[in-house]
């Protein structure tokens, strides 16, 4: 038995959760942590709402309330969102949490007495108007490189990651104020320190993926450089240190810490040591948007505290919407919440997985997911379903007939039933989830295709051993189906366990 910490992304608290969500990082760690507890492995899943930095602070100076109360609020709204979506998360928790802020500045103190940590005096923008510095999203601008639509920290164009200070025509976005430059003292990581240690880290992990593994390397080609580690702001943890005052740590500084304080808070409700499943497997589930922040800055800052580095990141590509990128300040998404008003989850998440592998970009289109719901779950699996179960009540009084003098056809069919998991469980262990529901669906249509050929609503007058047979084989491929669609599909995988009195 192996044991497994897997985290996911933490989602800003300043917005409830949208498809992206799930279909880049939520679903494919549920389908991992579900088939290795299916399979006797110790499973640790943890994730948290990222509660500080601009975002949170921004929207509640647009409402006047208290950035606590938008992350409340928020931190809800996900919560209700990821369990309506059947994501078995063993401890979801808050950044706000005061053992996160305990952990987030101890380990800044360890980084800072090492010596790396240190102070340096930089060029920040300021809002005379607002009498404060315009950190990350306090200010919008034209990009440098694109000629975009740009806020201080990311281009909405081309996903280039921003400094303030390096926007074209910025200006600050509670007053429109131009600002000013000003020098500020900031502190910064050593992250220049770890070129080599990373370089080995991306080139000879053989558990990366290549999406991850070529965007690191972009990062380590241009040589990394120091990364700043605090902001001049009000909303965040607190720099701990003397002279610091009105200095916060930077979000990226202390959200990767939200893992491990979530998992330090589930330690203190069911006592097992969460460091133990850190040690033997430890996995982040992302967006490939963050992947610099998980792939270079996280192992750095880890190596530095002397902390084994995640064993592997695994980063979903970008979902699309009708053609168009997501975008929430547009309003051009589809919320969780909206979606499992009207349908059940289990389509969804067969969606999402069926429709492109995780590496690659996709498009959620309501017509092709019209599609796929009637041609693929309801016309090959609903009916292989429908049809074995209406008959087996029908002709054999709910019970299962007996397997006897088999053709060369049923021996074939019941050949590709038992391999079907092994071919399942090989393609989740390589992390190829859609690859893995593709296998399922194939043997349900080779079901389909026996069930037509052997035609039992005759074989029953003529040939009742043959009816036996193939109504044998079917409630043997059913019996396989809510063992192995339940990491995909868990309502649909309970509803046939219960059809067939097979223990959930």
């Amino acid at each position: 038995m192996s044991k497994y910490f897997v985290s996911t992304a933490l989602p800003y608290a300043n917005g409830p959760f949208h498809l992206g969500h799930v279909r880049s990082t939520y679903l494919p760690a549920d389908i991992f942590c579900r088939y290795h507890r299916m399979i006797g492995d110790d499973v640790l899943l943890v994730g948290a709402t990222d509660e500080h930095g601009t975002p949170i602070a921004v929207q509640a100076d647009k409402e006047g309330k208290k950035p606590i109360e938008i992350a409340t609020r928020y931190h809800n709204m996900i919560k209700r969102d990821i369990e309506s979506m059947n994501i078995s998360m063993d401890n979801f928790a808050r950044t706000t949490d005061p053992l996160h802020y305990k952990l987030s500045q101890d380990f800044f103190t360890y980084l800072y007495e090492r010596d790396f940590i240190y102070p340096q005096i930089e060029q920040q923008l300021y809002c005379p108007n607002c009498g404060k510095f315009l950190p990350d999203r306090y200010v919008e601008g034209i990009c440098p490189v694109c000629g975009g639509e740009a806020r201080g920290d990311h281009c909405e164009n081309c996903g280039r990651a921003l400094e303030p200070h390096e926007l074209k025509e910025p200006r600050c976005l509670t007053c429109n104020t131009t600002p000013v430059i000003k020098d500020t003292q900031q502190y910064y990581f050593k992250l220049s320190e770890f070129q080599d240690v990373l370089t080995d880290y991306i080139e000879n992990n053989e558990n990366l993926t290549d999406n991850v593994r070529n965007y690191a390397r972009n990062w380590l080609e241009d040589g990394l450089k120091d990364w700043t580690y605090t902001r001049d702001m009000d909303w965040g943890i607190p720099v701990p240190l003397d002279g610091a005052k009105g200095k916060v740590i930077y979000v990226w500084g202390e959200a990767f810490l939200g893992y491990l304080s979530s998992a330090a808070l589930w330690t203190r409700k069911y006592n097992p040591k969460w460091e133990e499943y850190w040690q033997d497997n430890a996995i982040h589930f992302i967006g490939k948007d963050i992947i610099y922040h998980h792939a270079i800055f996280w192992p750095a800052l880890l190596k530095a505290h002397e902390c084994k580095m995640p064993d592997n990141i695994f980063a979903g590509e970008f979902l699309s919407l009708e053609g168009r990128k997501m975008s929430t300040s547009k309003n051009w998404v589809v919320w969780v919440d909206d979606f499992i008003k009207k349908y059940d989850s289990d389509l969804l998440r067969y969606y999402l997985t069926i429709v492109a592998p995780l590496n690659r970009d996709t498009d959620f289109s309501w017509d092709d997911f019209q599609r796929r719901n009637n041609d693929e779950l309801a016309d090959v699996l609903g009916n292989f379903l429908h049809r074995t179960f209406t008959f087996t009540k029908k002709n054999f009084q709910k019970k299962i007939p007996q397997f006897e003098n088999p053709s060369e056809e049923d021996l074939e069919f019941l050949k590709l039933i038992k391999a079907c998991p092994d071919n399942v469980a090989d393609h989740i262990e390589k992390m190829e989830f859609r690859e893995g529901l593709v296998e399922i669906m194939k043997v349900v249509k080779a079901g389909n295709k026996y069930f037509n050929d052997q035609e039992p609503w005759k074989a029953i007058k003529t040939n009742e051993q043959k009816a036996a047979n193939c109504l044998y084989l079917s409630n043997q491929l059913c019996k396989v189906l809510a063992t192995i669609i339940k990491p995909y599909m868990p309502n649909v995988a309970d509803k046939i366990a219960s059809i067939i009195n097979k223990s959930k």
